[in-house]
């Protein structure tokens, strides 16, 4: 299943460590099956507030996207970036081909209080 890495990144400001990172991330996560989905195009805000960038990078899966993170090759570079860039950076598992939403649906609604298929609700951890 495809994972990817996502990152929301904040007042970043010109450096010239910011353009090496650029310049050599690429080489960081080819290895393992990485690659650009989105980096530095703009972005609309339909809902909320979201200030700065957008980076999404597509893995294989989970596995190789945590290597790639916890690589000597990004390790070595993560620095450049992370001394000059405000951000946060989450890894995430894609959803499975094919994807049904409505059983997500019916998962949310059996977890509703009240629905038949939801365990009995406990008192202060005394049975029901």
């Amino acid at each position: 299943m495809p994972a990817y890495a996502m990152a929301h990144l904040r007042d970043a400001a010109p450096h010239p460590e910011i353009a090496e990172y650029i310049e050599r991330i690429t080489a960081t996560f080819e290895p393992y099956g990485g690659r650009f989905l989105v980096h530095g195009t703009p972005h609309e805000t339909l809902e909320g507030s979201w200030p700065g960038g957008v980076v999404l990078i597509a893995f294989p899966g989970l596995a190789e996207a945590r290597a790639w993170w916890h690589s000597p090759a990004y390790r070595e570079i993560a620095p450049l970036r992370s001394r000059h860039i405000e951000g946060d950076i989450i890894l995430v598992e894609g959803v499975p081909t094919p994807y049904d939403p409505a059983r997500t649906a019916q998962a949310v609604r059996a977890g509703l209080p009240g629905h038949p298929d939801t365990p009995a609700d406990t008192d202060a951890g005394q049975p029901a």
